[in-house]
């Protein structure tokens, strides 16, 4: 059955507009299209479906679900209310708001993987893109989690969803849970100057990163890679790796854990 704005009044108190649709290419190109008209849709304003054919991911990797198996979200935040010493910081602010709701409801170990990815042991469950509208105006954050998915729906073996789980999702409280762990972030932020270090976001999603401590593989944007030891998140949200002796930033790129 699909989804409608009335299965979200948990919601509702977190946003000041929601907009559910039956079926869409892609939730982040809608509400980018939707992101010039800021008084009808302010600050936190959400659009989601079941149903998304056309969803990108990071790198511009292609992102498809079958019909009700999968929830596409897409949350818009106004520039002006992210401060802008700390915009780095947005997908991994939605990584931790996600893998926070995520873990919510399941009982198995929910992680992030940096920068925005979350893990359920070392399984996908969710994938995040972090957008700027043309006009710099907007950030619109797109999350696609997998919920009725089942093994055999599965596009890789690498994914999971709540249903492979054993556990039915509540969408509510998940989306209700993860946009208000997202204005809470904003307002810490805020209050402490941008400073992701003093508001205790840094500490925060360090606490939920699987990526620290492991050995990883960066694939670059333009097609190198290495292998070293991700050893934190700088003041930034960079993710720091120790490779052939030396510590690398690492602001964009592909992240593979290897162990």
């Amino acid at each position: 059955m699909a989804i409608s704005a009335t299965d979200f009044l948990l919601t509702a108190a977190h946003t000041p507009h929601i907009a559910v649709v039956e079926s869409t290419g892609s939730t982040n190109a809608d509400l980018l299209a939707h992101s010039a008209d800021a008084s009808a849709w302010p600050h936190l304003s959400i659009l989601l479906t079941d149903d998304q054919r056309a969803g990108r991911g990071r790198l511009d990797r292609s992102w498809q679900a079958p019909a009700g198996t999968s929830l596409a979200l897409s949350v818009l935040l106004r520039a002006a209310e992210v401060p802008p010493t700390a915009r780095s910081w947005v997908p991994l602010i939605a990584g931790l708001a996600m893998t926070e709701s995520i873990a919510a409801q399941l009982s198995t170990a929910v992680s992030a993987k940096w920068p925005n990815d979350v893990l359920v042991g070392d399984k996908k469950i969710c994938g995040i893109l972090a957008e700027m509208s043309p006009n710099a105006e907007a950030i619109v954050v797109g999350s696609g989690v997998n919920t009725a998915m089942t093994e055999e729906q599965a596009p890789v073996e690498t994914a999971t969803s709540f249903a492979m789980q054993g556990k039915p999702a509540h969408l509510d409280l998940l989306v209700s849970h993860y946009i208000g762990r997202i204005a809470a972030e904003l307002q810490a932020l805020r209050d402490h100057d941008g400073d992701a270090v003093a508001s205790g976001l840094r500490d925060r999603f360090v606490a939920v990163c699987s990526t620290i401590g492991k050995v990883v593989t960066i694939h670059l944007p333009g097609g190198d890679k290495y292998t070293g030891d991700a050893t934190g998140i700088d003041d930034d949200g960079r993710l720091q790796v120790v490779a052939d002796g030396e510590l690398r930033i690492v602001s964009a790129g592909d992240v593979v854990h290897v162990r």
